[in-house]
């Protein structure tokens, strides 16, 4: 039999032994989706503290139950190593790494750059290599297969290559690994054929593009699209603000169109690995076409200035009491980047807390769901539990993220103003004279 029948079957009886690179919040979801239709996986990580939870049975990702971990484990189905020459054992290769900017906001490619090259010197015969983290289109081809062609492979007849990007909802309750439907762009017909067949074990839906470069595309379209409309709400936002309007009845007002209206709101800011940082990854390949991501780049200006905006609504509530900044004490609710999650990647509580600190405010913050959290700089911060103490001596409480967790009634009984970014205060019917919306 051929290289591609052999593997083929393979993964047509799950016999294919299943590889994932980068044990977070992508590839851990996909290493217990694989172990739970039936095949062997190993999650590869550079963290010990990582392959030591998942080898003993305990989640340390909210969307996936330890429960799932340590059936995976007894069955022996799925296994953690940081030891890289296992891949040559592995059939299918799964690249889940994490893609950030570097300081000038450029992609930095270098995660992806270190897998490839772990693969590259472990490749042979009969394996697929299928790249899931976002990054801009041409990668799959321009970074990963020069590095594996060089091994004397021939893509789609030797080994076989393709690009399925990653659609992981952190905290949603209705859309998991399984249910979410896969794109799938292969290098070759082959490539994409196994691809699909592949994914066709894991979730309910596969589609195929024609390229690994339209497939990278239609996930920088899916970000950037919600991008661009939260950076419209959010400029609305700042003209009714001027224009002593409520944005908030104005979204539900409109929202009551039954067609041509996409209900989105404001916030604080951007977070989470994806949509505050897609659009930068196409506005820096289409420099390399000599066009301007005018549009794009524009929303991604215009999203980067609401921290600043909560920063002056948290002066204007202050000056209420004919207090400044300097020297009060402002309590942050929310740290993760989104509601009921652990995930405070990119969350705009940074930038809110640099510019308060950098006005000589006392900041405290609290989130139900993390303890301990790191800036970009890997400083440390502690968050403190909420308590009726804090919220009576803060000068100032401001939601950042609207976990449900909160008790918002007694938030706003409690504090002596609320400056509510999420406008998760609507609710409320007692001493709506607190409370200051964007």
């Amino acid at each position: 039999m051929s290289t591609f029948a052999d593997l083929r079957s393979a993964i047509e009886t799950r016999r294919a032994q299943v590889g994932v690179i980068g044990m977070g919040y992508v590839g851990l979801p996909m290493l217990a989706r694989a172990g739970n239709v039936g095949f062997n996986v190993l999650g590869f990580d550079i963290s010990a503290e990582r392959i030591a939870s998942i080898n003993e049975g305990v989640s340390y990702i909210g969307d996936v139950p330890s429960s799932d971990l340590a059936a995976l484990r007894n069955n022996k189905l799925i296994e953690a190593t940081a030891q890289f020459e296992r891949l040559r054992d592995c059939d299918i290769i799964i690249i889940c790494m994490p893609t950030p900017l570097n300081e000038a906001r450029d992609p930095d490619m270098s995660y992806i750059e270190s897998a490839t090259n772990e693969i590259a010197a472990r490749l042979r015969p009969g394996q697929l290599i299928i790249l899931e983290s976002t990054t801009y289109p041409g990668t799959t081809v321009e970074v990963l297969k020069p590095a594996f062609d060089a091994c004397n492979l021939s893509v789609g007849e030797d080994y076989f290559l393709a690009f399925s990007p990653e659609r992981i909802d952190p905290g949603s309750v209705n859309f998991k690994v399984h249910n979410i439907p896969k794109v799938v762009g292969g290098v070759t017909p082959q490539c994409n054929e196994l691809t699909s067949l592949f994914y066709g074990h894991i979730v309910t839906a596969v589609t195929e593009v024609s390229s690994p470069a339209a497939a990278e595309m239609t996930k920088l379209f899916e970000n950037i699209f919600r991008n661009v409309n939260i950076a419209l709400v959010n400029e609305l936002t700042l003209i009714c603000d001027r224009m002593g309007l409520n944005v908030w009845e104005i979204i539900d007002a409109a929202a009551t169109k039954p067609f041509g209206f996409m209900r989105f709101t404001p916030g604080p800011g951007l977070g989470g690995h994806c949509i505050p940082l897609d659009p930068f990854y196409l506005a820096w390949k289409a420099r390399h076409y000599d066009i301007s991501a005018r549009f794009i780049e524009l929303a991604g200006e215009i999203n980067l200035t609401m921290p600043r905006f909560v920063r002056d609504r948290i002066s204007h509530a202050l000056n209420d009491q004919e207090r400044s900044i300097k020297g009060s004490t402002v309590v942050l609710l929310g740290v993760a980047y989104k509601k009921d999650i652990d995930d405070y990647r990119e969350s705009p509580i940074f930038k809110v807390m640099d510019l308060l600190a950098a006005d000589g405010a006392n900041v405290y913050c609290c989130d139900p769901h993390i303890t301990v959290f790191y800036d970009h700089h890997n400083h440390e911060y502690q968050t403190v539990p909420l308590t009726d103490e804090l919220l009576q001596q803060a000068h100032c409480t401001v939601i950042v993220t609207d976990h449900s967790a909160f008790d918002y009634a007694k938030i706003v009984e409690q504090s002596r103003v609320v400056v509510d970014t999420r406008n998760a205060t609507r609710e409320v019917k007692t001493h709506r004279e607190k409370i200051r919306l964007l």
